[in-house]
């Protein structure tokens, strides 16, 4: 799957600024325990998609583009569940 540059990067910026807005959360006060282990739950899963996304962009074998998009797949609907 080949992208245009300007979708990856705003893939990227949005990333970015999801990442700061959890850190912000993150360490407010306010947040429960239980909340800050959700948003950290969050942030390892939407890292682990950003990761994912970038070796589906690279990866040429069938078997193996394969297995990354039901990788995504899986993580999609594990962060569904998480918010």
């Amino acid at each position: 799957m080949i992208m245009a540059r300007g979708w990856e990067s705003k893939s990227v910026e949005s990333q970015l600024e999801e990442k700061e807005r959890e850190a912000e959360l993150r360490h407010s006060p306010h947040l429960s325990p239980e909340e800050r282990d959700r948003l950290d739950r969050l942030t390892s899963l939407s890292l682990s998609r950003a990761r994912t996304l970038e070796q589906l962009e690279r990866a040429s074998g069938q078997a193996h583009r394969a297995m990354l998009k039901r990788t995504l797949l899986a993580l999609e609907k594990q962060i569904a569940e998480s918010e």
